[in-house]
């Protein structure tokens, strides 16, 4: 039922800020509604990541906005590299047990309903503990350079 509700409450978030998209052609005048099953999941196979992650890309930059969003699903283990988003970035936990740590700082554990919300330029990452899958919704706004990503996390920093 969370995760039901944080996927909502980011839809509705995304309408009233902008159009959702995932490429489909809209009318500016005409909200667009899309159907669960109507947008891919996709595996990222990618050096940025440890382990296995998956996509669902759901809201795109379009007309008179710059956010974006994505349902994104860690097995357990796998995890982001250190990065930076040059735009903050809000994370919304919604099935799973995950961590994120900030650089400099201790590993948190993330549940399902916690927030995270990353000011700019902060190094960070973010993915499911050691023994169970993490999904999140991540929002954020297009720059030029929407993340610079950077080194993997050790396994002595993830395992200790």
């Amino acid at each position: 039922m969370r995760k039901y509700f944080c996927g909502i409450f980011l839809i509705a978030m995304c309408v009233l800020s902008m159009n959702i998209t995932t490429g489909y052609a809209q009318d500016e005048a005409n909200q667009l509604i899309l159907r669960n099953g109507e947008y891919d999941t996709v595996k990222i196979d990618n050096k940025n990541f440890t382990g296995t992650v998956f996509l669902q890309n759901l809201v795109s930059p379009q007309m008179q906005s710059n956010t974006y969003g994505a349902m994104v699903t860690f097995e357990p283990g796998a995890r982001t590299n250190w990065h930076i988003h040059p735009a903050r970035q809000v994370l919304i936990v919604t099935d799973g047990i995950g961590y994120t740590q900030q650089w400099g700082k201790d590993i948190q554990i993330l549940k399902p309903g916690d927030i995270v919300s990353c000011p700019p330029n902060v190094k960070h990452w973010h993915g499911a503990s050691k023994n169970s899958f993490m999904t999140h919704l991540a929002i954020s706004e297009k720059t030029d350079k929407d993340v610079i990503w950077l080194e993997a996390v050790n396994n002595e920093i993830y395992f200790d």
